[in-house]
């Protein structure tokens, strides 16, 4: 994971070069954790799987991201990926249709199986034929075919050019499972997913259908360079913020992650700048988004006068100073603040809230006021009172009446916006890889990930396209500033804010600094504790 291997490199004239682990030396052992040293952290990001195939949330991939190898992952702080189970991976050929990777040698899965090209192609194929309409297959559409090429080559056609298949692959939907395990057509039970990374799932209980807790152990089969500074990794999960600051202050949680309620985490701030040193908490970036999401197939969602007017009815500074503490910033267009391509689009078409320019654009269509609208909810840092908020701006100058309705339980909220059950809905969507093909491809083509089923071909048939064919992905940017530009006159997205991180711990807690960045990976190995 955190080698000396050169950084995926992007040369304009040329092309993609290899990614390669050259000249890093020998792999180091990893370190089976320091004694005694056992953590537990807290989060209230709920999920319900743990195998690859099916699982596409933060509460999932906080754990996969440490139990599984990839041929590629994101060092800290880094923009693109470097060599993971892969000794190397290049593209060939100038067009970025067919890519090769090669393993590195005596890889072994923590049940001992070796790990060869024969488990990458299984792994790939699987997520592709198990097709689950939660899971991450979308990051694999571009795939065509995969082939392996003896134990150690593998070789990727696809069936598009894909400059950002190594960020995708890097990310748990390029997770490699053991093809001796995991059946080829439907998921693999919790508490049997065997995987490569730095831990082993060592126990799993369940809280109904959700997780409730994730004990991992150090792999002491794996062979990367990850030095585990504790040796054992408890994840708890729970339904509410307010359990999980409970949970914390009792210290039967030592960490949590950016899931405390927003006004908790800025009073631990602010204790601490105080010199309160009980609990602590570090401050990072995020490009974590969160959205009010329309069903577009439905009758009142499915009306472009409607989207745009609530878009000129939302006021996000409102949310980010009486919401969220501050916690989180304003965000005006899908591509946050920070990572290439990022635009103000909505400010620029809609700027604040404006009441009679909202009213306007609705009696020009000939919309009857009030709006009835559905808006639905599930999970928020803030509780109820983000959603109450939105309604409050949306019904200013009685033009929208809202009710609010949460659904509890997440997987169900899931199958509803499949299933286009919901009218309106709030949903945040946590990075795959820090690109800005990331926040477009899977959100705004052909329906999205949310189902919203909006489509508009000058994207998905064009914009998108061209710009994955950009190996210089800053060269990109343009034509993803377009994009953000079309999404925003027909509103099927209404971004709504950026998270920062804040991860709150107890003070004998160390390492949390250094694994807080905008790749999204929470480095379970980097924590320890000085008691």
């Amino acid at each position: 994971m955190k080698t000396s291997a050169e950084r995926l490199a992007v040369l304009g004239c040329a092309g993609l070069v290899a990614v390669t682990v050259a000249g890093c030396g020998s792999v180091t052992d990893a370190v089976k954790g320091d004694s005694g040293k056992s953590i537990t952290m807290g989060t209230a990001q709920l999920s319900g799987v743990l195998d690859p195939a099916v699982s596409y949330d933060s509460g999932s991939w906080l754990v996969l991201r440490n139990t599984f190898q990839s041929l590629l992952a994101f060092p800290a702080a880094a923009s693109t990926p470097t060599p993971d189970a892969a000794q190397s991976c290049e593209f060939t050929g100038g067009d970025a249709t067919e890519y090769h990777c090669t393993l590195r040698s005596g890889l072994k899965f923590s049940n001992g199986h070796p790990l060869t090209a024969a488990d990458v192609v299984f792994s790939i194929e699987r997520v592709k034929k198990i097709n689950d309409p939660g899971g991450p297959v979308s990051l694999l559409s571009s795939i065509k075919s995969v082939e392996a090429k003896g134990d150690t080559e593998v070789l990727f056609h696809l069936n598009t050019p894909d400059a950002t298949l190594p960020a995708k692959l890097a990310s748990p939907a390029g997770a490699i499972v053991d093809h001796q395990v995991f059946p080829a057509d439907k998921a693999l039970a919790n508490d049997k997913v065997i995987g490569s990374g730095p831990y082993r799932v060592d126990s799993v209980e369940m809280a109904g259908k959700q997780l409730g807790k994730v004990v991992l152990l150090p792999n002491d089969k794996f062979t990367g360079d990850a030095k585990l500074r504790n040796n054992k990794f408890t994840v708890r999960y729970f339904d509410k913020a307010e359990d999980l600051k409970a949970a914390l202050d009792k210290g039967d949680v030592d960490l949590t992650d950016n899931s405390l309620e927003p006004n908790t985490a800025a009073q631990i701030r602010s204790d601490q700048q105080g010199g309160k040193a009980d609990l602590q908490v570090t401050e990072g970036d995020s490009n974590d988004t969160r959205s009010l999401v329309f069903n577009t197939k439905d009758p009142v969602g499915g009306n472009v006068a409607v989207r745009q007017a609530a878009a000129q009815l939302v006021d996000r500074k409102a949310l980010a100073r009486d919401v969220f503490a501050r916690t989180v910033q304003p965000l005006y267009a899908m591509v946050p603040a920070g990572v290439t391509g990022h635009t103000t689009a909505f400010f620029d078409r809609y700027g604040d809230q404006d009441v009679a320019k909202a009213k306007k654009i609705l009696t020009d269509a000939k919309v009857q006021t009030p709006v009835k609208l559905n808006l639905t909810w599930s999970r928020s840092r803030a509780g109820s009172n983000e959603a109450d908020t939105l309604k409050k701006q949306l019904e200013a100058g009685g033009l929208f009446q809202v009710t609010v309705q949460q659904e509890a339980d997440w997987e169900a909220y899931k199958k509803g916006w499949a299933d286009g059950k919901y009218q309106a809905y709030v949903i945040g969507w946590f990075a795959d890889y820090p690109d800005p093909d990331n926040y477009i491809a899977p959100l705004l083509v052909n329906g999205g990930a949310y189902h919203h089923g909006w489509d508009d071909p000058r994207i998905s048939g064009k914009l998108v396209p061209d710009a994955l064919k950009q190996a210089d992905r800053s060269a990109a940017a343009a034509g993803y500033g377009q994009i953000q530009q079309i999404e925003a006159e027909n509103a099927p997205l209404i971004p709504l804010y950026q998270n920062k991180a804040f991860y709150a711990f107890r003070s004998y807690v160390t390492g949390v600094e250094s694994t807080v960045d905008t790749t999204g990976v929470f480095r379970f190995w980097e924590i320890g504790r000085t008691k």
